[in-house]
């Protein structure tokens, strides 16, 4: 079903706040950050490019921006920049991003033009950003299995899902490993989540669904949307059982709008899986 019938040029992020039970996203080309509460539709607008949050309490989001990592305050909409991301390179943005079991946030970006090997993933931590991964394209698929132990990311365009082995305090340790290889398929990986069973579900852009895997990496159902660029999803609802996931209209042209005129709203599907709680983001 449709969740929210705005359009966004390029939906991304989805956050499911559990001190608020309030879904939030981002249009990013639209420089928005949206939301639905008991009063309806909401949305924030900023001067540039926002792409994904975590919950640091029940009025703050942690934001990742064009050129840092900012704390934002939803009614009184205040901010206070955390740490500068890229600042150095105008031609970046952020993309993906989500909380870590431990209380980090991490955060990839990208070229505006998705340059190749532009971007980078990075964690911040208790004050400290640290570059995990570089030569990334179009960062994707962060992700954390339960357990704190592991993470997931992609470079999308190279059609795998990687896998990393995280220490007791949630930075990598050792080289990654592929997690899920889809060039045989020439599916493209998006953005992704984690349930509470472990199971990977992955929104492949293109493709007009998120589908699950398990934690060997095969595949185990799909769920599919009204919108062919599916970008991410996240668990949500009163349960937990509600998958919610943004599209995007960016790279169709008209006559694929027409044929596809719900691509960039904000889909949900009931009683899919059990989601993790969302984690919290540690301030210092």
């Amino acid at each position: 079903m449709i969740f929210d019938d705005r359009l966004c040029e390029l939906g991304e992020g989805p956050l499911w706040h559990p001190a608020r039970a309030q879904l939030f996203w981002f249009d990013i080309l639209g420089q928005r950050l949206l939301s639905q509460d008991r009063d309806g539709p909401r949305q924030w607008r900023f001067p540039e490019r926002v792409s994904a949050a975590g919950w640091v309490s029940r009025d703050v989001l942690l934001i990742a921006g064009e050129r840092d990592l900012f704390l934002f305050d939803l009614e009184s909409e205040e901010i206070e920049t955390l740490t500068e991301l890229e600042a150095d390179k105008p031609q970046n943005r952020s993309n993906d991003g989500r909380a870590d079991p431990q209380g980090g946030f991490w955060i990839g970006t990208m070229g505006k033009k998705a340059e190749p090997g532009a971007g980078a993933i990075y964690r911040w931590y208790k004050g400290e950003l640290r570059r995990l991964f570089a030569g990334i394209s179009i960062s994707n698929a962060i992700s954390f299995p339960p357990g704190g132990k592991l993470a997931h990311f992609a470079d999308t365009v190279t059609g795998q899902v990687m896998r990393v082995a995280l220490d007791a305090e949630g930075w990598p340790r050792g080289e990654p490993e592929v997690f899920l290889d889809l060039r045989a398929e020439g599916l493209n990986p998006d953005g992704a989540v984690v349930d509470a069973d472990g199971l990977l579900w992955l929104a492949q852009w293109g493709a007009g669904r998120v589908a699950a895997y398990a934690p060997d990496g095969s595949f185990v159902r799909a769920v599919t949307f009204d919108a062919p660029h599916t970008s991410c999803p996240s668990f949500g609802g009163p349960e937990g059982r509600t998958l919610f996931c943004t599209t995007a209209r960016e790279g169709l042209d008209a006559a694929a709008l027409l044929a596809q005129p719900h691509s960039g709203k904000v889909f949900a599907a009931e009683n899919v899986a059990q989601g993790q709680r969302e984690h919290q983001v540690l301030i210092g």
